[in-house]
């Protein structure tokens, strides 16, 4: 294995392990699970860092350890669901490449509207499980739809933020950790 391909390796282990420790820092839960925390922000920036692979692998590395941690299972399929597609899901942040846009609100874009495409992949799945599994949950009236979508919104859009925020202060003090370095190492 060439060196290039260990530091890619060493990071997403580096930053799925990082991810799962601010999945445990969380500043509100919600009460049939999910939560807003620092989690999407070493996947998104592994993700804009190193590509769309290597951000949805470490993505899926999150969500399986968070199930094995422990998590609201209903069935097999929600648990997939909910757990490694919603993270993996957040790897397509990657899709955006930051290299080789000089402009910074050209780049603070691109890195905001990769955030928005995982988000709306974890959205998909989370809401396709709220919707089969948790309509049970829904106040009386209110189409299971729109009670999936409002209850998973509640926590996506803050989480989105305050990583969204965060991303941002690493663009403007420290752009480094979103671009690999250009020469190989020795």
């Amino acid at each position: 294995m060439d060196r290039q391909r260990l530091v890619i390796l060493l990071e997403m282990a580096m930053m799925t392990a990082l991810a799962v420790v601010f999945s445990q820092i969380k500043v509100f839960e919600m009460p049939q699970g999910g939560s807003v925390s620092l989690v999407m922000v070493p996947i998104a920036l592994l993700a804009v860092r190193r590509g769309l692979l290597a951000g949805v692998v470490t993505g899926l590395l999150v969500g399986l350890l968070q199930l094995l941690q422990g998590a609201t299972l209903v069935h097999p399929v929600q648990a997939v669901l909910d757990y490694p597609l919603a993270f993996a899901a957040l790897g397509l942040t990657g899709f955006v490449r930051l290299a080789g846009r000089e402009g910074k609100m050209q780049r603070i874009v691109l890195l905001w509207g990769g955030l928005l495409v995982g988000v709306l992949g974890r959205l998909v799945c989370h809401f396709t499980s709220g919707v089969i599994w948790f309509g049970e949950y829904a106040p009386e009236g209110m189409p299971v739809a729109l009670y999936s979508f409002v209850y998973n919104i509640t926590y996506l859009v803050p989480e989105m933020i305050i990583a969204g925020v965060v991303l941002t202060v690493v663009l403007g003090s420290a752009a480094q950790l979103l671009f690999p370095a250009r020469n190989r190492l020795a």
